[in-house]
């Protein structure tokens, strides 16, 4: 059972998936970074300077003494939605599934490329070579 599991683990498919995870999780903390860093500031700016991650609707009573942040409102235990959150991350997987597409699009272009055309057959050579060979072969049989 042991040798069964080491050969599918070391199976090229299953160490490849490993390294696609690996590189997957760094590439969604670089989106994620995009995202929070670079275009919700910019939409939040055209939109009135509206910080997305702070939009929420409290669904319950707030507690006397709990500041109106979202996350005095979590600590509290007062129940929230965190629509702004939701925002967020819908903006991360839009962008981190376009990315994909435009990766895979051009995996598949490199992978469908035409394969280099084989070698062409070298060109006949002249009719005087032709005819000269031939009358060195026929002086070559006189002797």
């Amino acid at each position: 059972m042991i040798q069964e599991f080491k050969q599918f683990a070391l199976r090229g498919n299953v160490v490849d998936l490993a390294v696609g995870v690996i590189i997957g999780g760094a590439f969604g903390k670089i989106v994620e970074s995009l995202v929070g860093d670079v275009i919700m500031p910019m939409l939040s700016a055209v939109l009135g300077r509206v910080d997305f991650s702070n939009l929420f609707i409290v669904l319950g009573t707030v507690p006397a003494g709990v500041g109106s942040s979202l996350e005095a409102l979590r600590k509290a235990g007062v129940p929230v939605l965190a629509y702004g959150s939701f925002l967020t991350v819908l903006v991360n997987f839009i962008l981190l599934a376009f990315v994909i597409f435009i990766l895979i699009r051009q995996i598949n272009r490199l992978r469908s490329a035409p394969a280099p055309a084989a070698p062409a057959a070298p060109a006949a050579p002249p009719e005087d070579v032709l005819l000269l060979r031939e009358i060195r072969d026929s002086l070559q049989e006189r002797r």
